[in-house]
């Protein structure tokens, strides 16, 4: 993405880009913070990718590996106002969310359980270089009742940030009917047919 820099900095400058259909930005994370402005249907598209995590800035001709650490939008229009970026820096871990891919098929799915995917993306801590482009999540031995939590998940050079107990994804019975019979009712047909057979007193 091109972005230009913001010649000021303020409301009533923000509020012009932002009727030229401009998002006012902000990066830090590096040696100083950089305030420009991105064409808004240009990050539009790119923000609502879901396999995109890292951008790519050219601003004024200096290219910059980023992240998005915050959007915020109008409450009512839902326009987005402001993006802040985080700069990359090679030698530092960085924290971002990946999104998963589940693989295989389930032996409980296939004896009628229904497959339950619980997150969509997972909080990761690496160096740039080691980030994947996506987490592969195997659900090849799920049976009924079973799941794979984030404590089952090991990748080299990779931090997961997520609580270990959380669960990815998990299979369920697809159907659960509970019958409960009221209290007395299997002994009532038999008193009522034990009072019929009685003989009738004279």
């Amino acid at each position: 993405m091109s972005g230009t820099l913001r010649a000021y900095v303020g409301k009533k400058d923000a509020k012009m880009h932002r009727k030229d259909a401009k998002v006012p930005c902000v990066m830090y994370g590096g040696k100083e913070q950089i305030h420009f402005v991105i064409d808004e249907k240009t990050l539009l598209k790119a923000m609502h990718s879901p396999i995109v995590y890292i951008f790519e800035l050219n601003i004024d001709g200096k290219v910059h590996q980023t992240t998005v650490q915050d959007v915020q939008y109008h409450p009512v229009t839902d326009r987005m106002l402001h993006v802040d970026f985080k700069e990359i820096v090679p030698e530092k871990p960085v924290t971002i969310g990946v999104p998963i891919r589940i693989t295989g098929t389930a032996p409980g799915v296939l004896r009628g359980g229904k497959l339950i995917k619980k997150m969509r993306k997972l909080v990761v801590k690496a160096l740039v270089q080691h980030l994947p482009d996506e987490v592969t999540v195997s659900i090849d031995t799920l049976d009924i009742g079973s799941s794979v939590k984030v404590s089952d998940m090991n990748l080299e050079n990779i931090t997961f940030i997520d609580p270990p107990s959380s669960v990815i994804a998990t299979v369920r019975t697809a159907r659960t009917v509970v019958e409960e019979a009221a209290p007395g009712a299997e002994g009532a047909p038999a008193a009522e047919g034990a009072a019929a057979a009685a003989p009738a007193k004279k």
